[in-house]
């Protein structure tokens, strides 16, 4: 029986499905399948009932991937032990953003982080927020930045920033002849989303739910007005194709090109999202995860406000 064994199973349990389960882990389908196999005779016991496109735990396999995660969660705590007489600010952190975040954060994060723990290089994944959990949650990353709400077992969060919503046009808009632009006016245009996955696509609905399927019954062209991100919608925008909604992160000076883009404020009450970090209960370098949140706070991003925190995390 080996870690790696163990992963596979709470793998499959958190999936209920070997080939996902097995792109959550890094490794091929067969390779798995084979470890739970092989593990599964062993211990003498099915783990998994496997049926029709989907996988069920047995009642023995529920109590042992209960058990196999707090093996996981322990291998972890010696993995802290050791560390403790290390640097923590020593060594790479692997830090996942969303792909809304991203883009606007790490340009500012990276130079003042480098100045502050030189020896604690970034790597850098961005990502959906459910990829970015699990990746998390296998130890493929140590710290993440999402948008509230979020709510995962096992998975410390803390907040970081609010941010504003504003509507992005093209200079020439007949729009931009008012100060603020209400929701009803917004529904009336063509509003290019973010495609299926993103969470600032489903916040975007919330504020407006006429600005998707707009009942003219051509779904093909909704998906034409859909972008993979922000910055390719921000090209649509400034080409003509329609408007936008964006994070006010994403409207700085540095992101209104070619004179050929403006902003509006909603004439609603400003919509917000907030920000903030998440990270294992186990992570053993919790002075990692305070300089990254302080770097992250003295960051100069557009429209931002910080959100009230103690200054420190608890460190044992």
């Amino acid at each position: 029986m080996t870690l790696n064994e163990l992963r596979y199973i709470v793998a499959v349990a958190q999936k209920r499905h070997f080939g996902h389960a097995a792109e959550a882990c890094y490794v091929s389908q067969p390779t798995l399948s084979v470890a739970v196999k092989k593990l599964e005779e062993e211990l003498g016991v099915g783990l998994f009932e496997r049926g029709q496109g989907e996988v069920s735990l047995t009642a023995a396999g529920e109590r042992i991937v209960t058990q196999a995660q707090r093996v996981l969660e322990e291998a972890g705590m010696i993995r802290q032990l050791a560390s403790q007489s290390v640097d923590q600010l020593v060594g790479p952190l692997r830090v996942g953003a969303i792909y809304t975040v991203g883009p606007y954060l790490f340009p500012h994060l990276v130079p003042q982080l480098k100045q502050l723990a030189s020896d604690m290089p970034l790597v850098i994944r961005e990502n959906y927020t459910a990829v970015l959990t699990e990746q998390l949650k296998q130890g493929d990353l140590d710290v993440i930045l999402i948008s509230f709400p979020y709510d995962e077992p096992g998975i410390v969060t803390r907040p970081l920033y609010d941010e504003s919503f504003s509507v992005l046009l093209p200079m020439k808009h007949p729009l931009t002849e008012f100060e603020t632009i209400t929701i009803q006016q917004l529904q009336e245009e063509n509003v290019l989303l973010l495609g299926e996955g993103h969470c600032f696509r489903e916040q975007v609905k919330q504020i407006c739910p006429g600005c998707v399927n707009k009942g003219n019954g051509d779904a093909n062209q909704q998906e034409n007005l859909e972008g993979g991100s922000l910055e390719t919608i921000r090209y649509m925008v400034a080409s003509g194709i329609g408007i936008t909604v964006l994070p006010d992160t994403a409207l700085g000076t540095e992101y209104l090109r070619w004179d050929l883009l403006t902003t509006r404020h909603l004439a609603v009450k400003s919509p917000q999202r907030r920000i903030g970090l998440a990270w294992r209960k186990s992570f053993p370098r919790p002075q990692a995860v305070n300089l990254l949140w302080e770097s992250i706070r003295t960051c100069q991003l557009h429209g931002v406000n910080l959100v009230s925190e103690p200054a420190q995390l608890a460190v044992g």
